[in-house]
Formats: structure tokens, sequence, C-alpha cells
């Protein structure tokens, strides 16, 4: 990235050594980000060798921790560089910091610096830089939290975010992750109701735009990308119901409770998917309210999700039938029997029931945002384990560490035993072919 050495070269070779030294540029800030990535991953293992091994490796497991701080600080300052590639290239390492670990007393005193930044990046940048800095600025508003200094930063930014969303010139993926992060961060940090209710009018004008025009019973068509946004926008609408207060719940069960299920007819199979969870959160928060809810088109509605259920279209994708088929059957059971799937998360030596469609949006929103990230913050961040009940994270000592892991011998042992299960049961149901000679 040094200009003089680009400059001197331009000025000596033409557009031949315009063209080599911008390959030499975007070069060196590919080696920037892998060498800040691999900092990361080193500290990371110099941790868990850390906890495993003698007092001695703490020292090592300091100086590692500064050198990654030290990168981390180069990249906030490369997210207000001239050059566009330079600055994306920053925006994606402090994404995958901020996923990967939990840096609230590091970021505590650059937060204003690195907000500063993120707005300049939204409103100057284009595209995928506009899409890393609203991932960039969910993550960071996770790691601040709930109190003072996570509001500030939704605060904010929350006008930009809006701007950006409903924007129709704007980038379809800058428009998707404004969506995520306007979502994500008002649950987090949104102190007022007038807050909680915008966001939720922004981000269901942005979906609303796929239900059926009036006297239509078909979905109105739009492009990928666009279908795409419209999922972002109803995941995070979702999101926020599970905050909202009562009395704005029963409005958006009158409002909405006929309109989403027009939506399992849309020819884009996460839209269907989205909706139909949607629909079985609407329920579940009804219910709460009153006992014993009762919705007139319920059975209508049972018809629908019991053909998704068993869709077998042979025009849709495999696997898109099959992601269809397990979630509208969760779903529908739901719905005609009030039972919920429940899922099981492990992580590190604790375990979490997703056992409500409360949960279940709550827990894919974050792992969404984190990625494989997740498990490291429930174990780690005390804004997730307030929010999923789990209790201050767990202080456990070497030994504690090492008798909770099994060694890789186990692992083998265990899989082929599973493997082998898995087999006898499957061929037991499988239709089994004689074969003609």
């Amino acid at each position: 990235m040094p200009r003089s050495r680009r400059a001197h070269a331009a000025r000596r070779g033409g557009r031949g050594a315009r063209s080599s030294a911008k390959a030499e540029s975007q070069a060196s800030d590919d080696e920037a980000a892998s060498e800040v990535l691999s900092h990361y991953s080193s500290a990371s293992e110099s941790t868990s060798i850390a906890e495993e091994g003698a007092g001695s490796d703490a020292v090592d497991e300091q100086a590692q921790q500064e050198e990654v701080e030290d990168k981390l600080k180069e990249c906030i300052d490369n997210v207000t560089d001239k050059s566009t590639r330079t600055r994306q290239v920053a925006l994606e390492s402090l994404r995958l910091a901020f996923s990967s670990k939990t840096l609230f007393d590091f970021l505590l005193e650059r937060r204003l610096t690195l907000t500063d930044s993120l707005e300049k990046c939204l409103k100057k940048g284009k595209g995928e830089e506009q899409s890393l800095a609203a991932s960039v600025l969910t993550l960071l508003c996770l790691q601040m939290g709930s109190g003072p200094e996570g509001e500030e930063v939704f605060r904010s930014l929350k006008p930009l975010l809006i701007s950006i969303l409903t924007d129709s010139s704007a980038s379809p993926i800058a428009r998707q992750s404004c969506a995520t992060a306007l979502g994500m961060c008002c649950y987090i940090a949104a102190a007022d109701v007038e807050d909680l209710v915008s966001c939720l009018t922004s981000l269901e004008g942005i979906f609303g735009t796929s239900c059926p025009e009036e006297g239509s019973s078909v979905p109105t068509h739009h492009s990928p990308l666009l279908q795409t946004l419209h999922c972002s926008a109803l995941q995070s609408w979702s999101l926020l119901l599970t905050i909202c207060p009562s009395s704005q719940i029963k409005k958006i069960l009158d409002n909405h409770l006929l309109k989403l299920p027009l939506l399992l007819s849309s020819d884009n199979v996460n839209l269907r998917i989205v909706a139909g969870e949607t629909i079985a959160l609407l329920f579940e928060l009804a219910h709460e309210l009153e006992e014993q809810f009762f919705c007139e088109d319920t059975d209508l509605l049972c018809s629908k999700l019991k053909a998704l259920a068993t869709d077998s279209n042979k025009y849709r994708a495999k696997t898109d039938r099959r992601k269809q088929r397990s979630i509208f059957r969760d779903v529908l059971h739901f719905i005609e029997n009030g039972e919920c799937h429940e899922e099981t998360i492990k992580f590190g030596l604790e375990c979490m029931y997703v056992d409500s469609w409360v949960r279940r949006r709550m827990y894919y929103a974050f792992k969404e945002v984190l990625g494989s990230g997740v498990r490291h913050h429930l174990q780690n961040n005390e804004l997730l384990r307030e929010i999923f009940d789990l209790g201050p994270p767990l202080v456990l000592d070497a030994a504690a560490i090492k008798a909770s892991k099994i060694s890789r011998f186990e692992k083998h042992l265990y899989n082929s035993a599973a493997f082998k299960a898995r087999t006898k049961a499957r061929s037991r149901v499988r239709d089994k072919r004689a074969d003609v000679l």
C-alpha cells in the first residue's frame, strides 16, 4: 500500500506499471487480513493450550493478546483509509475478530472512533463496503451490550440504517445487512418503545411488498436479491416481536395474522420458511396473551401448512423440499397441538434448551450474526448469557477443562458406533429391491 512506491512506478512504467502496482496493493491488503486472522487463530489456540498447560504459558498468552490488539488497532485505523480495498479488508478482519471473541474492554474506549468510521463507510461506501460496515456495527453493538454504550451506538446510526434500508436505489446486499443490523441493534439496545415501533414499521415496509396486492392471492414477484432482502427484513421484524409489549402484539395480530399466510405461496423457499416460522411465533405470543386464543382461519392455514410439510413437487430442488418439509412439520405440529420441537445446544461444559419459537428466533438470530463464534459468546458474553438465562460465565480451572475433553480415539469409537447404529436403522426402512438377473 505504499503510495509513494505506487506513484513512482506509475510515472516510470505507464499503464503496465499501474496495473502491477494495483495488484501488489491488493496482494498486500490480503496478506494484512490473513495476518490478522492468523494472529487471532494462534491467540485462540494458545488460549486453549494455556488452559491445559502450566502457568508459564500465561506470559505467552498475554504477549499474543497484545499482538492481536495491535493488529486490531491497525484494522480500526484502516477503516478510514482512502483505498476501498483496504477498507473492505479491514472491515472483514474486524467482523471475524468481533464474532469470535469477546472484546468489551478493548472496544470500550474505541467505540466512538469506530462508530464514526463505520458511519463514513455507510454514507460514502457502495455495496459490499456498506454491507460489511453494517455487519461490523451489529457486532459492535453486541459487544457493547444493552447498557448506555450499546444504546449510544444504536441511537447514533439508527437513522442512517433506516435510510439505506428504505432506499430502493441502494445495493440489495447493503440493504439486507442494514435490515439485520437494525433488527439486532434495536433488540439489544433500544430503550424506548418509540424506537422499537419505528424499526418495526421500517422493516414491515420492506417485506410487506412481497405480500399480494389487494384482491389477489398470489404474492408479488421480485428478483432473488430482493427476496433475500425481504427474508432478512421479516426475520428482523419477527425478532423484535419477542420484545414487544402486549398492546403492540395485539395490534400486530390484528394486522398480520391474515396477511402472513399469503407469503406461504411465494416461489422463494426461504421466504416461505421464514413466513411459516413467523406465523408459529405469532401464535405462540397470542397464546401467551390469551390462553384460549382462536383464529377463524386456522383450518385453512393448517391445510396450507400440511401441503408444504408433504410437498414432493419435482420442480423444487431436493434440498429445498427436505428443508421445507422439516420446518413445516414443526410449525404444523405446534399450531395443531401447541407443542414446540425442542432443540439442545451444547457449548463447552454447558447446554441450553431451545423449547419455544421465541427462543428459537432469538438463538438463530444470534447464530446468523456470530456464525461459528456463537458458542464462544454463549460461554463468555454476558449479554447473551443474560438473554438466555444462563447466569454469569463459568470460571473453570485447567483440571476441569482437561477432564471434560475426550480423546481423539474415544471420539473415533463413538462416531463408529453411531455410524453402525444409523446404518442398521436406515436399512430397516429402506426399500430393498431384489436384483433382477
